[in-house]
């Protein structure tokens, strides 16, 4: 039986926990805070010492904030700060990030075969049905986005980058700090007109709320978003880590 060590980063932690062939977790998630600054070495070295507390497994999982392709990093928003999301990126830490081969890195480091994805392409393969258009977004630091056609992933976009309102980002108009800034309720009443800006634009058959924060949306604006639009749980971020080599594999080249 394969067995996967699935790892979910993000801009305020790292979680990982190790499935089965079914994907469901043999052990309870470990969670430790991301660590900055984080050149790439010390990423490797938090994955590896996160893996290390955990059974072995046959493969390895990463979902990661940003742009990949084919396991390489063209682009990541937190990792390439001073001292964390919102805060400076530095230089150096710009350089080293891009273009860097995570996948590769990773496998050589964990001896296994491993498949590194966007953390919102991997929470969508724990939850998209595979019918239809289904569109995935996730709420926690900033905004992350997977696109799924009749259960292909499609090639990734950075809808978090796109700007929406007063020349501020998705990922700033409906992250963390403007829901802190703003409280649930009137973040709730963001989300929901995301969601209604977005809806023309993508024509879903079905949208995924997921993330951290999705947890958080106020029962009266969900309700008013539609049938088609549902939360899903944060834990998506680890259970997609064995059906995401699946969905990747049917993924165009």
């Amino acid at each position: 039986m394969v067995t996967t060590l699935a790892i979910d980063c993000g801009g305020g932690g790292i979680k990982a926990s190790v499935l089965d062939a079914a994907g469901t977790m043999r052990t309870r998630p470990l969670r430790v805070p991301t660590p900055y600054p984080l050149p790439t070495s010390l990423f490797v070295k938090t994955l590896l010492d996160l893996g290390a507390q955990l059974p072995a497994a046959d493969r390895v999982t990463v979902g990661m904030p940003g742009m990949l392709r084919h396991g390489v990093v063209v682009a990541t928003p937190h990792y390439v700060t001073r001292a964390g999301p919102r805060t400076k990126v530095d230089p150096d830490l710009l350089a080293e990030w891009s273009g860097w081969d995570a996948r590769s890195a990773l496998a050589e480091a964990f001896g296994v075969p491993v498949l590194v994805l966007n953390d919102a392409e991997v929470h969508g393969a724990g939850v998209v049905a595979g019918t239809g258009l289904e569109l995935v977004l996730t709420l926690g630091t900033g905004l992350g986005s997977a696109l799924f056609d009749g259960g292909v992933l499609a090639p990734h976009l950075e809808l978090s980058h796109a700007p929406v309102r007063w020349g501020m980002t998705y990922d700033t108009y409906i992250g963390e700090p403007e829901r802190r800034r703003l409280g649930d309720a009137f973040w709730s009443r963001r989300v929901r007109g995301v969601v209604e800006g977005l809806r023309p634009v993508f024509r879903w058959d079905r949208l995924y709320l997921g993330g951290g924060n999705s947890r958080l949306i106020r029962p009266e604006q969900l309700a008013r978003m539609g049938d088609d639009v549902v939360v899903v749980p944060n834990t998506a971020g680890i259970l997609g880590g064995v059906r995401a080599w699946d969905l990747a594999a049917a993924r165009p080249a």
